[in-house]
């Protein structure tokens, strides 16, 4: 199995966010623990799966080009 595990940072090159905006607003909204992060050995540091990452994020784009949203915050998958 070979997956790219990044750091904070590397991701935030990668995906050209603020490594806070990561930590604060992503992980745990959009990233979650198992599918697009590790903690190694049950330890605090943190490791993201590029390639889970890289794939949610192709398909979130690729369903929001087919949606309209929905003046009551639905969405309307056409």
């Amino acid at each position: 199995m070979n997956l790219t595990y990044l750091t904070t940072e590397e991701l935030s090159e990668r995906i050209k966010y603020n490594p806070r905006t990561i930590r604060n607003d992503l992980k745990d909204s959009v990233l979650f623990e198992g599918r697009h992060y590790i903690r190694p050995f049950g330890q605090r540091k943190i490791l993201f799966i590029w390639e889970n990452i890289e794939e949610d994020m192709y398909l979130a784009s690729s369903v929001a080009a087919f949606s309209v949203p929905m003046a009551n915050g639905g969405v309307c998958y056409g």
